[in-house]
């Protein structure tokens, strides 16, 4: 194991902790992926299966080639599926974070679409954050579930289930879950206190436009294999 591949293992682990310390995920829910470096061709790490996070080792993250094939001495997480299908068809996707953070669970459980009851919602490519039809984990049904929902998105939500988020990187990944949990926490208030405004899609189109001057390039076609 080279030292660059064992710092970007260590990286993942990283996040992981984190995520579990911001209360996003607990125990070994979820998982996180990256790729491995510019070259597409190179795969990405992946996290195991069944593994808590405060025992987990660089050893213990999974390789995943663009076709598939795992290597390491852990069996990968059971959502490798939609993982690889995201990197195989998301160019930008850099980094996958999947969480059953609280909020955003909540909302994903009633199969609603976050829509933008926030200028914030901007940050995720569009004026909404969509619900993927539920599927059962782990299936190639849920993996284009979620390839539809996150068509022109950064982030989408799984029926009955939890969140996915894309990024640029690991801690672009980070920034953008823990904001769709707060995003969604706002509108489950708005929820429970009335009916919330939502911004007109003009608007958000606007807003969209600005984050691109914040390192949030833009996300469409070209993103995607057809």
């Amino acid at each position: 194991m080279t030292d660059p591949e064992r710092n970007l293992r260590r990286q993942i682990i990283d996040t992981c902790r984190q995520l579990e310390a911001r209360g996003l995920n607990q125990g070994t829910s979820g998982n996180v992926s990256v790729r491995c470096g510019a070259d597409p061709a190179a795969g990405f790490f992946l996290t195991p299966t069944n593994l808590p996070y405060d025992r987990m080792e660089p050893a213990d993250i999974v390789h995943v080639t663009l076709d598939g094939q795992c290597t390491g001495r852990c069996r990968p997480s059971s959502e490798l599926p939609f993982h690889l299908a995201i990197m195989q068809q998301r160019r930008d996707a850099v980094a996958v974070i999947h969480t059953h953070s609280t909020h955003a669970t909540t909302i994903a459980c009633l199969r609603k679409d976050i829509p933008a009851v926030h200028y914030l919602v901007g940050l995720f490519g569009g004026s909404n954050l969509r619900c993927a039809e539920y599927a059962t984990f782990g299936t190639p049904e849920l993996s284009a579930s979620l390839l539809r929902a996150l068509d022109g998105r950064r982030a989408a939500l799984m029926a009955n289930h939890g969140l996915v988020v894309i990024g640029a990187g690991l801690a672009q990944a980070l920034a953008l879950t823990t904001e769709a949990e707060t995003l969604a926490t706002l509108y489950w208030r708005a929820l429970c206190a009335g009916q919330p405004v939502v911004l007109p899609d003009a608007e958000m189109a606007e807003v969209v436009k600005k984050f691109r001057d914040f390192g949030y390039g833009p996300v469409d076609a070209a993103s995607r294999k057809p």
